[in-house]
């Protein structure tokens, strides 16, 4: 049998000393620097390598260390030899070819002339495990918020619902087999979107009729996600689920076995709801639930967005039909009806008074000229295109006869030279031309108005001038939008724009934009 160095000679003293080191339950090993031999081990580091004590002792230090420590580990046995002493971590093959991670920490002693070292050994591989487990949790969090945030971004960025879109990226963050999206219209549910098997993606949508207001109740859950951990089994949620389901909604748990629904509501106000399964009984925890929440806290805004977008829209095409027809009643209207009493006097003046009557026609085909041109302004109007295909210089042609026309304000309409415009800058100069004379015709008392538009390529100037009774621009009363509007307009395409009047002596508009400073507004 091999006895150790140690065991030799040994005293009282080394004998306490021994127990000691025998009943710690770190391992210890000490080991010869200079030949690299195990010495002397006490039993924990001897069961932690898996071998008994005299199988222990003699080994090759660098025996039970892994192949992809030893390096490591070789370095470490030279700075040690060299009188240096220091901390390492590696990776240890026990007798089976198990392997385990080991922290060692060392010190140098003699021992009947021998440089020995001491090292203590401790199992950490539970410890770099948990820290592993913890690291790869933070790394699942991380990115988990990086995704909702990213989502969040996603979802606000559109006024438009893109219901498939609020699935795939629920996807990004909660793995499922099946997904619907309902909206609640009355008290039925309607599906927005579905995202799973073919037939369930391209099947029509469903309506699920609410029969009473507790399954309301009992899906809208106080606001918070519920979990069914089997849809198949005979718990009340899940036999309530089935008959809900029952219809053409039935396909979301084809083949499924877990359930979770989170309804989509703002305050107390439920407007839908989202429905996800999983091939897996009872896949989806808590996490899963909170997330879920989370995406379908914004999905619920997004919706609501949507809603205000469309009532906003739809008053918006209100409010422009009511706009048009304001001014078929006080432009086109009125023009023909001046024009109607005009040509009805007219066979009876001409027999009085011919020269009179040559007069009124003047004044008749003046009134007819302008109500054609108010008509193809108004008609330009309902084609949004007209703004941006037609030349700028033609639009303010047509602006100023339908000024004209309204007004009986001569208008003078010069252009000089010519070029393209981006769409967005034809439309907003045309805009600011078009409030510019309509304010001349509410409140500047103008015998006569000279517009003048000036092209190069990269460049326009439009000057809008009249001779009407001015005003102090210090002395605007709030409330004035139409000058605001103007200068809103041209501000969103990079354009300056200018007002000079004085009280009697009239007004000048000025706006101008070239290319460069487009760019730097972008």
């Amino acid at each position: 049998m091999k006895k150790s160095l140690v065991h030799a000679n040994e005293s009282p003293v080394d004998w306490q000393y021994r127990s000691i080191f025998e009943a710690t339950n770190d391992g210890v090993i000490i080991g010869d620097l200079q030949t690299g031999l195990v010495l002397e081990a006490n039993p924990a580091a001897c069961i932690m390598h898996g071998y008994t004590h005299d199988a222990f002792i003699g080994m090759p230090l660098l025996k039970f260390i892994h192949p992809e420590s030893q390096p490591a580990f070789h370095d470490f046995l030279q700075t040690t030899r060299a009188g240096g002493a220091f901390d390492v971590q590696t990776l240890h093959v026990r007798k089976d070819n198990s392997t385990f991670n080991a922290e060692w920490r060392t010190s140098i002693f003699n021992y009947h002339k021998h440089p020995c070292l001491l090292g203590v050994v401790r199992d950490v591989s539970k410890q770099i495990l948990a820290e592993q487990h913890l690291n790869q949790r933070v790394e699942t969090r991380l990115h988990e918020q990086a995704t909702l945030l990213e989502i969040s971004h996603t979802l606000a960025s559109t006024l438009e619902l893109q219901p498939g879109l609020i699935l795939d990226q629920l996807r990004e963050i909660i793995e499922y087999d099946h997904a619907g999206l309902f909206s609640l219209e009355k008290s039925t549910f309607i599906t927005l979107a579905m995202r799973g098997a073919t037939p369930l993606e391209k099947s029509a949508p469903v309506r699920i009729l609410l029969n009473d207001p507790e399954t309301l109740k009992t899906l809208f859950n106080e606001h918070r996600p519920m979990r069914i951990a089997n849809v198949w089994s005979d718990e009340p949620q899940a036999r309530s689920l089935r008959a809900l389901l029952e219809d053409g909604a039935a396909l979301l748990l084809d083949g499924m076995n877990s359930w979770m629904w989170v309804p989509l509501a703002v305050k107390s106000r439920v407007i839908g709801g989202m429905g996800v399964a999983h091939q897996k009984p009872d896949f989806f925890t808590s996490h899963h639930a909170d997330l879920a929440l989370s995406v379908a806290n914004q999905a619920a805004i997004t919706m609501i967005n949507a809603e205000l977008y469309g009532h906003a829209q739809e008053l918006a095409v209100l409010e422009e039909r009511q706009r048009l027809a304001r001014d078929l009643h006080d432009a086109v209207n009125q023009s023909l009806f001046s024009a109607g009493l005009i040509a009805e006097v007219l066979p009876r003046l001409w027999d009085r008074d011919q020269d009179e009557a040559r007069h009124s026609l003047e004044d008749l085909r003046k009134l007819t000229r302008g109500a054609m041109a108010e008509m193809r302004a108004l008609l330009a109007e309902l084609r949004p295109s007209t703004l941006i295909d037609a030349e700028l210089g033609d639009l303010l042609r047509l602006l100023g006869n339908s000024f004209t026309g309204r007004t009986n304000i001569p208008s003078t309409i010069i252009v000089k030279g010519e070029g393209m415009l981006p769409a967005e800058v034809q439309v907003a100069v045309y805009r600011v031309g078009q409030e510019a004379l309509s304010n001349i015709a509410k409140h500047a008392e103008a015998h006569s108005v000279e517009v003048i538009l000036k092209q190069e390529n990269t460049s326009i100037e439009l000057n809008i001038r009249d001779d009407g009774k001015g005003f102090d621009p210090a002395q605007i009363a709030s409330g004035h939008y139409g000058l605001s509007m103007m200068r809103e307009r041209a501000e969103a395409v990079g354009a300056q724009l200018t007002i000079i009047s004085q009280p009697g002596k009239g007004t000048e508009l000025t706006i101008y934009w070239r290319e460069l400073e487009r760019k730097e507004a972008l």
